[in-house]
């Protein structure tokens, strides 16, 4: 019972998306199997601070990563939380209890000039789905868009004459970016080729029969893409987001700004780019000056 009004609430009042209340649900149902293993008898109730370590303890040996494992025990904190508010229990058995400490991991990014020769170069096809590829990896770079605000894009969320578009992020906040007027003369020719094909859909992103690009297609076609320029590992939608970020930090954006672009709720996570275009300086340094 608890924890299914936990994710009611979750969902209805804190307006938590489908896919993180899906993966509270994932994160507290992991941590009831491992209690249940080691005491059938044990409950939400009974459970005490040295179970929720030896859970922490068995997660890293299990090789999963300290992010990882601090996400699961943020989902438990909100759920005690929860369950102290509603007067179900007495005692918050993990309110003091501190997760392991976070791996510093740098974004990937692609360079400038891999950009420029991907977006330059002949990789897209001279037709209707070749345009439409080249326009979706332009406004990843272009404005630093989530994955899931690109897919839900319709339309009338992309204004050409105020050079903006109106996305919908987490826990379903609307922002504005800007773009520019290379971008808008790509978005123009992108709709006025789905008129002359007579796709009519309210969807931004299309495919040829007018459906709705789904997330699964568009992390397919950009590492597609990205392979042709890229040696990273990870080729990712979300490795165009750090790139977009790390761009504009290098062309000296400050870091409130870039704060309201990519829709973070803190300084504080944007500041991890920072750390990335220093690590990029001190590489240049080493390569050019003579004594580094």
């Amino acid at each position: 019972m608890w924890p299914g009004s936990f994710l009611k609430y979750l969902t209805l009042e804190r307006n938590y998306s489908q896919r993180t209340v899906k993966e509270y649900q994932d994160d507290l149902k992991a941590f009831e199997l491992f209690y249940k293993d080691l005491d059938e008898t044990l409950t939400w109730e009974t459970v005490d601070v040295d179970i929720v370590r030896n859970w922490i303890v068995k997660m890293l040996d299990s090789g999963l990563t300290s992010s990882t494992v601090n996400r699961r025990l943020s989902a438990l904190r909100t759920f005690y939380k929860y369950l102290l508010k509603c007067g179900w229990i007495k005692y918050n058995p993990i309110r003091s209890l501190k997760g392991p400490k976070k791996e510093k991991v740098l974004p990937a990014f692609l360079r400038e000039e891999e950009m420029d020769r991907l977006l330059s170069s002949g990789f897209f096809e001279e037709n209707f789905l070749g345009r439409r590829d080249r326009l979706m990896i332009s406004l990843f770079y272009e404005t630093g868009v989530r994955l899931s605000e690109l897919t839900s894009l319709d339309d009338v969320s992309v204004d050409l004459g105020m050079l903006q578009i109106k996305v919908t992020g987490k826990r379903n906040k609307q922002r504005i970016i800007p773009f520019g007027e290379h971008l808008q003369k790509m978005i123009q020719e992108y709709l006025n080729e789905k008129k002359v094909l007579r796709i009519e859909s309210e969807a931004f992103f299309v495919d040829e029969l007018g459906c709705r690009l789904k997330n699964d297609k568009v992390r397919f076609l950009v590492r597609y893409y990205l392979n042709k320029v890229s040696t990273l590992k990870k080729r990712s939608p979300h490795v165009l987001r750090h790139t977009f970020a790390t761009a504009m930090l290098n062309n000296n954006a400050d870091l409130e700004t870039l704060k309201d672009l990519l829709g973070h709720e803190s300084v504080s996570t944007t500041e991890i780019y920072t750390h990335t275009t220093f690590e990029e300086l001190k590489k240049m340094y080493n390569q050019a000056h003579p004594r580094a």
